[in-house]
């Protein structure tokens, strides 16, 4: 039981007339979409119990990271009460999602990426990359982990409404 197969997936949902998205893991046996607020399955595979756990890991630290980016910035992101917000496009989460499934299958690819993944959690990467500290593959892995951090919505939170001239 410790490593049978589960279903890596990404789908979306409404709970209580609130969009979101979600990546989570499901045992083969149950239907993802029996869950009532899952609307649509966008993304599922299937993968041993350990791998999927592992991926989850790093899927949902790229995710955190982004929100943390935008929210340092000022954009205005929902945080919606269950999953991932309607307002980071489907095609951003589906290039994270096939990026740490895909990069598993190579195992020290797996370990520089999740590495300098957790190292984005701190600091971006670019300072590393134009620094040319990393090399060879790492610039390389590094390069794609940040893209993956590199979504901007087209609408900022916090505007400072300058004061009336006449004041």
């Amino acid at each position: 039981m410790e490593n049978s197969p589960q279903y890596l997936f990404l789908a979306s949902g409404v709970k209580n007339g609130e969009g979101f998205w979600i990546v989570g893991v499901k045992n083969c046996d149950e239907s993802i979409l029996e869950d009532k607020n899952l609307l649509d399955c966008h993304r599922k595979e299937l993968i041993g119990n350990e791998s999927a756990k592992d991926i989850l890991f790093a899927i949902n630290l790229n995710i955190n990271n982004l929100f943390n980016e935008l929210r340092n910035k000022n954009y205005l992101i929902e945080r919606p009460s269950m999953g991932i917000s309607f307002d980071i496009p489907l095609d951003i989460l589906e290039s994270i999602f096939d990026f740490w499934l895909d990069i598993y299958k190579n195992q020290k690819a797996w370990e520089t990426c999740l590495g300098l993944l957790k190292v984005r959690k701190r600091i971006s990467l670019t300072n590393l990359i134009e620094s040319e500290s990393l090399k060879g593959n790492s610039r390389k892995w590094a390069i794609k982990v940040e893209t993956l951090h590199t979504y901007v919505p087209s609408a900022l939170r916090i505007e400072k409404l300058n004061d009336p001239m006449w004041k």
